[in-house]
């Protein structure tokens, strides 16, 4: 496995770069808006295909690198259900899985340092975000933030993991690298209470100034989608438009990955080609039917990349659906 921890030094932020091996798909965790041009060289020369980016929660210290890697990559960005960004292309929940070739990890969601933070487990190891700091936590005054929140997130969510998991934070101030949660366990100073309360306390009493970036960072991480307005820049079909004529004239294409089609359905008689291997599938799309394509995600933000990638493919007459399958649901059209 080609596994990089890498570190921007001014948010003290640690970013995870992930592949199953050289050559084949990647996933990149809590990017750095300023790394960008980093990021893409070492892409480059591991031949390394990104394919997710996925942020642990809204970031407040930083800009985050999801949008500048979706620009330059087209690959899928990904965060949990309950981020305030304003389009994210895959929302996932609690347990749920993000995969790419040959690697898997769980989402856990551990509200506390925000009301959208999310860890992610591996086998062996835990990328805990900003729940979980090596000898500390992640502060909880703002953002929704909730000390009570955290302990639970913490005293029956992480701890009671596996012990020799190794503890990824997506920072540290004091240049360590990397932990167990038994290690956690026994030198963490913030796990050392007795209560509930007791943490609640503590939390509460820490008394920080505000991060530098965060009355920058917080309001352009939360714009950082393909909202419906540059979606709309592509060609496409509003849902109302669909409803009526779907069987007819279009050909409705859902890119979504499985688990996201079996959570929510699906739109009736739509094919499935998911979007991280759309180009196996464009072809076989560009012969199927005389009917106009019509690409359709979770959001729109996969479909309309899916519209450019295959019109830079040959493959005409292509739109897809502006706010996709939440904007087919908000317009009253049938699932199954």
């Amino acid at each position: 496995m080609i596994f990089r921890q890498l570190f921007d030094s001014t948010s003290s932020t640690y970013t995870y770069l992930i592949a199953s091996r050289k050559g084949g798909e990647a996933l990149m965790i809590d990017p750095v808006f300023e790394r960008t041009n980093h990021y893409l060289r070492i892409l480059e020369e591991l031949d390394l295909k990104l394919v997710k980016v996925v942020d642990t929660h809204l970031h407040a210290d930083h800009v985050s690198a999801m949008a500048s890697l979706r620009d330059n990559t087209n690959c899928v960005t990904v965060m949990g259900e309950q981020s305030p960004v304003d389009v994210v292309s895959m929302r996932v929940s609690d347990a749920e899985k993000v995969t790419i070739e040959g690697f898997s990890m769980t989402a856990m969601y551990t509200p506390g340092h925000t009301d959208d933070s999310y860890c992610f487990r591996t086998d062996d190891r835990i990328f805990t975000g900003d729940t979980l700091l090596i000898r500390g936590t992640g502060r909880t005054d703002f953002q929704n933030g909730d000390p009570g929140m955290q302990y639970e997130s913490l005293f029956n969510g992480l701890l009671k993991l596996p012990e020799n998991l190794l503890v990824y934070p997506a920072h540290d101030y004091k240049g360590d690298t990397v932990s167990t949660l038994a290690e956690e366990k026994a030198f963490n100073p913030r796990l050392q209470v007795g209560s509930r309360q007791e943490y609640v306390d503590l939390m509460n009493n820490l008394k920080l100034a505000n991060p530098k970036m965060m009355d920058v960072a917080v309001p352009e991480n939360q714009r950082m989608g393909l909202n419906l307005e540059q979606q709309r820049e592509v060609p496409h079909v509003d849902a109302e438009g669909l409803i009526n004529n779907a069987g007819e004239r279009y050909l409705m294409v859902d890119l979504r990955e499985n688990g996201e089609r079996v959570k929510h359905g699906v739109i009736p008689n739509s094919i499935h080609a998911p979007y991280s291997c759309l180009d196996q599938h464009l072809e076989m799309l560009s012969h199927a039917s005389s009917k106009q394509i019509v690409f359709y995600c979770a959001a729109g933000e996969r479909s309309a990349m899916a519209v450019k990638l295959a019109g830079g493919s040959g493959v005409r007459n292509c739109a897809h659906l502006p706010g996709g399958f939440e904007a087919w649901l908000h317009a009253g059209g049938a699932t199954e």
